[in-house]
């Protein structure tokens, strides 16, 4: 399995998320990778009010760039097979253990 993690700038890491209610709610892009077994691309988000102390959610998506490889959160897809959630989060765990990609 290869993947590629790509950290954005970071003028590139917000993105507002609407919620079933119309609630408006501002994430940061912890990391973005491409997965070549499943040929898509995907974000994983925390709240960007999160402080460092809190046990933050992590969300996962996928997602379509245009073609200026720019996303909106109408280019963003959830995530509905086992298989690719159980690939994406050995990514983020992946991520998390490795100092060198998580900026520790």
């Amino acid at each position: 399995m290869t993947n590629h993690i790509d950290k954005p700038a970071d003028d590139e890491r917000k993105i507002t998320l609407v919620d079933d209610q119309g609630n408006e709610e501002l994430f940061e892009v912890l990391f973005t990778f491409q997965s070549e077994d499943y040929g898509k691309s995907y974000v994983l988000l925390y709240p960007a009010a999160a402080d460092d102390d809190d046990e933050i959610e992590v969300q996962a998506f996928s997602y379509d760039a245009d073609e200026d490889g720019d996303v909106t959160s109408s280019d963003l897809h959830e995530i509905e097979s086992d298989e690719e959630w159980d690939m994406v989060q050995g990514v983020l765990n992946t991520f998390l253990d490795d100092d060198r990609l998580s900026g520790e």
